[in-house]
């Protein structure tokens, strides 16, 4: 396997890996994959961080991608990067490419000089990167439900005034 940036020719494939490893997630009929139509919309706005859009390889074809984008805690909109989707075929999943993503993920960000990685996921799998309950850190999810989920990661960067609540950038306000 081998993990890279994503480049534009990998935007029909990274749709692709979005779709089908979210499929089951959806409701049945739904027109478009959210997460699939999320990526594409950060890349349009602009938000789409593109040394945070890695895919997994594995034989030159693209099995899974995960993505960062802009982020703001409080006002400082230079600190976080939200951290999402990541997504792997089906028919790789469990195979290590989603756990690759992630780890390059986070070196990327931290060589890049965030302070933390933030996300809403499931904490029995993002514990083991070393992301805790965002709430530990004082950041706060944009809804509150969310917080049993929401996560953060820091990085060398990390000073204790980022806290404060979190806004991912607007594609996600409109899924």
């Amino acid at each position: 396997m081998f993990i890279r940036q994503a480049t534009e020719a990998d935007a029909a494939a990274i749709h692709a890996v979005h779709t089908a490893a979210f499929r089951d997630h959806n409701p049945v009929g739904t027109a478009e994959i959210p997460e699939a139509r999320l990526v594409g919309e950060l890349r349009a706005d602009g938000d789409l961080i593109p040394a945070l859009s890695l895919v997994a390889e594995r034989d030159g074809e693209v099995i899974g991608h995960a993505c960062s984008s802009s982020a703001r805690v409080a006002d400082d909109t230079a600190a976080a990067v939200g951290f999402g989707p990541l997504g792997v075929l089906p028919e790789f999943q469990r195979s290590g490419a989603g756990s690759a993503l992630v780890h390059a993920t986070l070196g990327a960000a931290n060589a890049l000089g965030f302070a933390a990685v933030v996300l809403l996921g499931d904490p029995k799998y993002y514990s083991r990167f070393g992301f805790v309950l965002a709430s530990t850190l004082g950041i706060t999810p944009p809804e509150p439900d969310w917080a049993p989920h929401f996560q953060a990661r820091t990085l060398t960067a990390y000073i204790p005034s980022v806290r404060g609540p979190f806004r991912y950038s607007p594609a996600f306000e409109r899924l």
